[in-house]
């Protein structure tokens, strides 16, 4: 059937509309230069006149008809029967072209402020952090990130997440700091979809961190995004630098394949999580002590090539500096060595790492003897052997299987540790996870944390150590919540039995921990917010890695807090100079010291003092404590 003229021109019609606003625009222009045309062809033809009687050219007809398509109100002073009909037609086409236009536009910048707020636009920027993904550890990221480009001029950070770009912004705005003159830019796309993570620009992006999502199995996504950024055919020459976090460790080799022309750095949290409370419940303090070392509010950790120190010891090296703290050397081949034997020489392209306020400020001192106080240190001294100890564990979460086999690497035989959870199968959870502990008998029961009548049962007095963990199957609040709840009541119980133990509390939401400081509890551990400081801290400097890795390594030394007269008399006036000799004449590297008086002060770090003024004095007493690497 063959198509009639008003069907191919409704065709033709339809196409050009399709095309968008600048179609339709030269449609409009066209229509009213032939309506200008056709007016003033009339008017010069047909020699219509106004009342001076003076006859048109064919340009003055086409100009006048031209002002009345623009403006309607021209023609009030028009006279002359024909010109004035002419000139109606002219203004009533005008009338409809302009509205239509009027029309178009709008439209077009409502599309167009539709598209912004829906944060499709391609991102222009280079050298900017670019973060793939929403979940809640992205405040903390932005937060350290903006401290960390506090003095830079123009520091990008693009945030690329399956969230309307309005509601990102919003919530940032409420709960990010803006410092310095760092700007966030906000897109919206998903970060498993290759050609979305190119309106980010990656390609021109100095670093990238993947957040997983908040479901059950993240580490499907963490390793789809990855995939996207290394191994697509657009992708740069270069190497991508990727900080990310993996929740099961069998699918780190998996990420290392895919990322294996890149530095692609995984942080594997359920052991990083699970260490830290296993160590901390053991150590109060030891969380804060993490905290300071890799939030970017005080000091970070440095590396430097000091030539200076070429030819001498480790234990030399640590008595060279001022306000700075050595912890460990990097050697020629890479190889990092956290707190070596003290007569470890420094060889030729060697690097210290240290704590210090700045890369800048790591300078040797000018002090040809350092200030050491001998009559103050105390040796060393047999030590005592430890005893068994006894561990409560309220709640439960899919760190727990690892918090109890990491507890059976630190305690002595004959140890036991009791699980209290709402959850079944937790014995067969931790047969399964590790086989049989070596140090400790595992009693587990099943019951409500909440329930007072059941602590008051568990005669928590008799216990070394308490810890409280956040149940994962809740939602963040509500499982704090529970926490909460909990911990009030072991407060009570340990307010009323002078009998001492620890308590030590994970918590989910940082903003919880006020809350919860109301519970006196003696260490909280905000797992996500550990995590998320030291991706931002990788996601700065890569070097920083394999330190981390040391630190929180099982095996070789670790952080410990000690008592301040294993080393030093208490009660005189002693300088950091001579704190860090006493510990290296046991092998050990100090590192500062928590001041007991100051543990509920959130203003001083709840006495936590890293990396202090080596020359000046404190005055210690018998219940502080120093904060040393060490050899378990």
């Amino acid at each position: 059937m063959k198509a009639s003229f008003r069907q191919r021109f409704q065709y033709w019609f339809d196409n050009l509309m399709s095309r968008g606003t600048p179609a339709m625009i030269g449609m409009l222009f066209v229509l009213s230069l032939g309506v200008v045309v056709v007016a003033g062809a009339v008017i010069s033809m047909a020699r219509f006149t106004q009342e001076d009687g003076v006859s048109l050219s064919f340009g003055e007809a086409a100009w006048a008809s031209l002002m009345r398509t623009l403006d309607s109100g021209t023609m009030g002073g028009d006279t002359g029967m024909g010109f004035r009909a002419v000139m109606l037609l002219v203004t009533l086409g005008g009338v409809f072209i302009v509205s239509a236009l009027i029309g178009v536009l709008n439209n077009a910048i409502e599309g167009q402020m539709e598209r912004l707020r829906k944060g499709r636009s391609q991102v222009l920027e280079t050298n900017h952090t670019l973060i793939l993904g929403w979940s809640s550890q992205i405040y903390t990221v932005l937060n350290e990130l903006m401290t960390a480009n506090e003095n830079q001029d123009h520091a990008r950070i693009v945030v690329l997440a399956d969230k309307d770009k309005v509601e990102m912004e919003d919530e940032i705005r409420e709960r990010v700091k803006v410092k310095g003159k760092t700007r966030i830019i906000c897109r919206n796309g998903s970060p498993i979809d290759p050609n979305d993570i190119e309106i980010a620009s990656p390609y021109s992006a100095k670093s990238i961190i993947v957040l997983p999502p908040e479901n059950e199995d993240p580490d499907t996504d963490v390793i789809k995004t990855v995939l996207a950024i290394t191994n697509n055919p657009g992708r740069r020459a270069g190497k991508y630098h990727i900080v990310t976090q993996i929740r099961n460790q069998k699918n780190l080799a998996v990420l290392r394949m895919v990322g294996a022309n890149d530095v692609v750095q995984a942080v594997l949290t359920g052991d990083l999580i699970a260490r830290v409370v296993a160590q901390t419940s053991r150590q109060s303090g030891l969380s804060v002590v993490y905290t300071e070392l890799m939030n970017f509010g005080g000091d970070e950790i440095y590396f430097k090539h000091e030539p200076a120190l070429e030819g001498k010891t480790f234990g030399d090296a640590l008595l060279a500096y001022e306000d700075s703290c050595v912890m460990g050397l990097r050697k020629a081949n890479g190889k990092i060595l956290l707190s070596p034997k003290m007569d470890t020489r420094i060889e030729k392209d060697d690097q210290i790492f240290a704590l210090s306020a700045d890369d800048d400020t790591i300078r040797l001192s000018s002090l040809s003897q350092p200030p050491i106080d001998e009559a103050l240190i105390h040796s060393g001294g047999n030590p005592l052997k430890p005893r068994p100890e006894k561990c409560l564990i309220l709640g439960w979460n899919r760190s727990g299987t690892t918090i109890v086999h990491e507890l059976d690497n630190y305690v002595p035989k004959g140890s036991q540790v009791t699980v209290v959870a709402d959850v079944y199968n937790i014995e067969k959870q931790i047969r399964t996870h590790g086989g049989k502990l070596a140090n400790q008998k595992l009693i587990v029961m099943e019951g409500e944390t909440t329930d007072r009548d059941l602590l008051d049962s568990l005669n928590i007095q008799d216990y070394d150590h308490v810890i409280v963990l956040a149940y994962s199957t809740l939602e963040p609040q509500e499982a704090d919540a529970k926490t909460l709840v909990t911990l009030l009541h072991l407060r009570d119980m340990a307010d009323k039995d002078e009998t001492p133990f620890s308590i030590v509390s994970e918590m989910l939401d940082l903003r919880n921990r006020e809350l919860a400081e109301a519970t006196k509890v003696d260490d909280f551990i905000v797992s996500e917010h550990l995590v998320s400081l030291m991706m931002a801290q990788l996601s700065e400097n890569a070097e920083l890695f394999d330190v981390f890795a040391d630190i929180f390594d099982p095996e070789g030394a670790e952080i410990y807090l000690k008592p301040v007269g294993d080393y030093v008399v208490a009660g005189q006036p002693v300088n950091f100079y001579t704190v860090v000799e006493a510990a290296k004449a046991r092998g050990e590297t100090a590192l500062g010291y928590r001041i007991a008086s100051e543990v509920n002060d959130a203003g001083k770090s709840y006495g936590v003092h890293t990396n202090p003024k080596k020359s000046e004095f404190v005055t210690f007493s018998a219940q502080d404590k120093v904060i040393v690497i060490a050899e378990n």
